[in-house]
């Protein structure tokens, strides 16, 4: 059993020791993929991921496997955007990106700032009270924008009444409902 990724016009893909490193217009990714029931080549311009038998679990990682390529792909030639939102309603914070950490001043009138990490390879942009964070790897770009997500959360409070936060309103194109 096997599955083909075709490689767009301008995109490199390698594979050294079960790295495989993708290049494109935006970036460049590598990842490490460990298995020994896989083998990933790249022939005639496709990604061809084959198993040697078709057990169930080997069908579960021939797929993982796909899509992370594909995302890798996607990223190196289309960013990867996220959007959040800033919710205050009677404190007025700010939001402030410093190096790798993305600082929270004022958040529920607290006197020490709310601090989350920025990943390498992702560029987060405040514009009042929306937030972009763009960059090439899906993963990098998601989990930055859920360290914000988490570092502006209220604890031990309603939920109901205390909106404030920062929240992801829209994953690479999608509206979040």
């Amino acid at each position: 059993m096997e599955d083909k990724i075709s490689i767009p016009q301008g995109t490199d893909v390698e594979i050294i020791n079960n790295i495989i490193k993708v290049k494109g217009k935006f970036g460049t990714i590598e990842k490490k993929f460990n298995s020994y029931d896989l083998e990933i080549n790249v022939k005639e311009g496709n990604v061809i991921i084959s198993v040697k038998t078709d057990k169930k679990r080997e069908k579960k990682l021939l797929n993982t496997y796909c899509s992370h390529i594909n995302n890798m792909i996607k990223g190196v030639n289309k960013k990867v955007i996220y959007k959040l939102k800033l919710v205050f309603s009677h404190f007025p914070v700010s939001l402030e990106p410093k190096g790798s950490e993305l600082v929270i001043k004022n958040f529920l009138g607290e006197k020490a700032p709310r601090k989350a990490k920025i990943l390498d390879g992702v560029d987060v942009k405040v514009k009042g009270k929306d937030l972009t964070v763009e960059g090439a790897d899906i993963e990098k770009v998601s989990q930055t924008a859920a360290n914000i997500e988490h570092a502006g959360k209220i604890l031990h409070k309603d939920r109901r009444v205390f909106q404030d936060g920062i929240y992801i309103i829209e994953k690479d194109g999608i509206l979040i409902k």
